[in-house]
């Protein structure tokens, strides 16, 4: 049987690399607009670690990673999803 490699991806803020399933996915949709946790196109990836979203730069890091302006609207729900999905992981 083959063995399958995880999939490795880097988180925007403190930029180590980790397993694709530890980190929550950020992704910008050309149809959908900005999604949490799924959808395809351009994606940003950030760790668990409080210091990581709780980054005083993570807008501006976001904004760079997925190429687009973040609505203030967006940075609430994202404040309110990363608390949540801290306090109860998948």
């Amino acid at each position: 049987m083959i063995q399958q490699n995880p999939v490795l991806r880097v988180c925007i803020s403190c930029r180590k690399t980790y397993d694709r399933k530890d980190l929550l996915k950020i992704t910008k949709d050309y149809k959908q607009g900005i999604m949490l946790q799924k959808g395809m196109g351009r994606s940003a990836y950030i760790c668990k670690s409080k210091k990581c979203y709780s980054d005083s730069k993570i807008k501006k890091k976001l904004q760079k990673a997925l190429k687009t302006f973040l609505e203030p609207e967006f940075v609430e729900i994202f404040e309110k999803e990363i608390t949540s999905y801290n306090n109860n992981p998948h």
